[in-house]
C-alpha cells in the first residue's frame, strides 16, 4: 500500500487525506499545532483509518520514505522537509494539484491575482449557476478542491462537473506544476506575500506559470503592472478595460470593455452596466473579467445579465452591514494589504471613519496614506500594527488617528466619531493580515459584523 504524508490539518489537508485514503493510500496527516478542536478531528479521522499526529513536525526516515507528500496552502514551499523531499525525488505537491489529478477530465477555470480574485470567482460561479451548469467554486473560496474530487469519486456518475471554478493563490500555484485550467483569469498584480516569495519577480513568475499553462487567458487591462507586461508579453490574451474600446491591448473582437454605459464582449453588447450593484471601479474591472470568462466558456448573454443583476456581493469585501443614525457600517476585512485598503477607502462615501491594523505586511503605503488624507475623517488603529501605522500617519502630516487596540473599542468609538465629524461611513478596511488577533480575515469580519449589529 503506497504511503502519503499530508501536512496541515485545515480543511484542505483533511480533504486531501480523505481522498487519498479512499483511493487506497496509507495516510499520515500531521500538524505542528495542538488544540482541543484538533484532537476531536484526530479522533474522527482515526475512525476512518487516517493517522493524525498533532504537535508534530514531519521528518523523513530514510528506511521508510513516503511515496507522496501533500501540503496545505498555508505551508511554506521552502521548509526543510519539502526541500529535502524534492531533492530525494519524492512526489511533493499541493492539495489543489492533488485534486487536479482526479478532476482534470472536467474543464477548469482558474482565477488568480493579488486582489479581486474572490469577487471575480464569485461572479463567475454565479453566472455558471444561472446558466444551469454544475460548476462549483473551490480553492480559496467555497470547497477545498479535494472535497470536490472526493464527492466526484463517491458518485455513480464520474466527471459530473461541467466546470471547476477555482480561486488559486500564489501559494497553491507554487506547489502545482501540472495544474492547467482551460481558462485562466489574472485580476491584478501588486506587491504582496513578499515575506514568503522574497522578490516581486518571483511572485510574478509564480502567477505567470499558471497562466502560461491555460488554453485561454483573460487579463485586467486596467492594472498598471499587467498592462505594462502586456506591451511586451502576453500577445494572444483577452484583455478588458473599464476605460473603453480604445484602451484595449488587443483587437476589440478579443476584448471586453465598458463604453456608453454598456458592457461589450468580443464585439457584442452584453448588458447595461447599471444592472451591476457593487460599488467601486475595481468591481467593474472584476465584472468585465467575469463576463470575458463566461463568454469564453460559451455562456449565453441572457444568463450573464440575469446573474449579474441578482448578484448580492461577497462577504468581507465592501460588505454593507447596517445603517445607524444615517451612518453606513461596511466590512472590508478582505483588504489585507495597502492596495486593497486604498481601493476600499476610495470606493465608499467620504468622509469616512476608517478602522485599520492587524498583522502588518510589506508593501508601499503611499497610495493608502494619500487616500486616508483625502477621504478619512479619522483613523482608528487596532492590533499589532497600530503603533507603526500611527508613526506612518504622523510622518505624513495626518494627525486624526487614535490607537484603540481592539475591534470592540473601534466599533464603539467609530460610531461616536462619525456623529461628531459628520462622517457617512464607518469602514473596516485593515490593510493587514488578521493573525495577530483572529484566525482569518473572515473571523475578523464576522466579529466586526456582530459588533455592528449589537449597536
Amino acid at each position: 500500500m503506497p504511503k502519503a504524508y499530508v501536512i496541515g490539518l485545515g480543511r484542505s489537508g483533511v480533504a486531501a487525506a480523505k481522498l487519498l485514503k479512499q483511493e487506497g493510500w496509507q495516510v499520515i496527516l500531521g500538524d505542528r499545532a495542538d488544540s482541543e478542536s484538533l484532537r476531536q478531528t484526530q479522533q474522527d479521522l482515526a475512525i476512518e483509518g487516517i493517522t493524525v499526529k498533532l504537535g508534530h513536525t514531519f521528518t523523513l526516515n530514510p528506511t521508510d520514505l513516503p511515496n507522496l507528500i501533500v501540503v496545505s496552502p498555508g505551508v511554506p514551499w521552502d521548509i526543510p522537509i519539502l526541500v529535502e523531499a524534492r531533492e530525494k525525488s519524492i512526489d511533493t505537491i499541493g492539495e489543489i494539484e492533488l485534486a487536479w489529478r482526479y478532476l482534470k477530465s472536467s474543464p477548469w477555470l482558474g482565477i488568480t491575482g493579488t486582489n479581486g480574485k474572490t469577487t471575480t470567482t464569485s461572479l463567475i460561479a454565479a453566472i455558471f449557476k444561472t446558466a444551469g451548469l454544475n460548476a462549483p467554486a473551490c480553492g480559496n473560496i467555497g470547497y477545498a478542491a479535494c472535497e470536490l474530487a472526493l464527492q466526484d469519486a463517491q458518485t455513480t456518475i464520474q466527471n459530473s462537473y461541467d466546470w471547476i471554478v477555482a480561486e488559486i493563490s500564489s501559494y497553491q500555484i507554487e506547489s502545482s506544476c501540472e495544474l492547467a485550467p482551460k481558462i485562466g483569469v489574472w485580476t491584478t498584480f501588486t506587491p504582496d506575500h513578499l515575506s514568503r516569495h522574497k522578490t516581486l519577480e518571483n511572485y510574478y513568475d509564480i502567477k505567470a506559470s499558471l497562466l502560461k499553462r491555460c488554453d485561454y487567458q483573460v487579463f485586467n487591462g486596467d492594472d498598471p503592472y499587467l498592462r505594462s507586461a502586456g506591451l511586451t508579453q502576453w500577445q494572444n490574451v483577452y484583455w478588458t478595460s473599464v476605460r473603453g474600446k480604445s484602451k484595449l491591448l488587443c483587437e476589440p473582437a478579443k476584448g471586453v470593455y465598458l463604453e456608453d454605459s454598456w458592457v461589450t464582449a468580443f464585439g457584442e453588447l452584453i448588458m447595461p452596466v447599471h444592472l451591476f450593484k457593487m460599488a467601486g471601479s475595481h468591481n467593474l474591472q472584476n465584472l468585465l473579467m467575469a463576463v470575458a470568462a463566461a463568454r469564453l466558456a460559451g455562456i449565453e448573454k441572457g444568463a450573464i445579465a440575469e446573474a449579474i443583476a441578482t448578484f448580492p456581493g461577497v462577504p468581507h469585501r465592501l460588505e454593507y452591514i447596517c445603517n445607524i443614525a444615517g451612518i453606513d457600517f461596511i466590512n472590508d476585512s478582505k483588504a489585507t494589504n495597502y492596495d486593497a485598503a486604498e481601493v476600499g477607502l476610495s470606493s465608499v462615501k467620504s468622509p469616512a471613519i476608517l478602522i485599520a491594523g492587524g498583522e502588518a505586511k510589506e508593501g508601499d503605503d503611499a497610495g493608502w496614506i494619500n487616500a486616508i488624507r483625502d477621504r478619512a475623517a479619522a483613523v482608528l488603529l487596532i492590533g499589532d500594527a497600530a503603533p507603526a501605522f500611527a508613526r506612518q500617519l504622523q510622518a505624513s502630516g495626518y494627525a486624526s488617528y487614535e490607537l484603540v487596540e481592539t475591534m470592540e473599542n473601534a466599533v464603539k468609538r467609530g460610531l461616536e466619531l462619525a456623529k461628531q465629524k459628520g462622517a457617512k461611513v464607518v469602514l473596516l478596511s485593515p490593510a493587514c493580515a488578521s493573525f495577530d488577533q483572529y484566525q482569518s480575515f473572515e473571523h475578523r469580519g464576522d466579529h466586526f459584523r456582530q459588533l455592528c449589529l449589537q449597536l
